[in-house]
């Protein structure tokens, strides 16, 4: 899931609670307008339950689809 679609589905709102950031600033993400930054990727992914996985939230530091997710999720797959 996209974080894009992982915010419309759960509002704003909701996703700035979960991110522990500004309403702001999780409609700056849905809307591509900007990016997570880089030492907030994998807390992200991990407050989101890994709906959302590292390589979704930014393909271009997490090229591979298992890169940065835990190893019992990695080992699954």
């Amino acid at each position: 899931m996209k974080i894009s679609d992982y915010i419309s589905e759960v509002g704003p709102e909701v996703a700035a609670h979960v991110f522990g950031c500004a309403v702001s600033t999780a409609k700056s993400y849905r809307n591509g307008i900007r990016k997570v930054d880089p030492e907030r990727v994998i807390d992200l992914a991990g407050r989101t339950g890994w709906k959302v996985t590292p390589h979704e939230i930014r393909p271009d530091l997490y090229p591979h689809p298992s890169d940065g997710l835990p190893d019992y999720l990695r080992n699954a797959a």
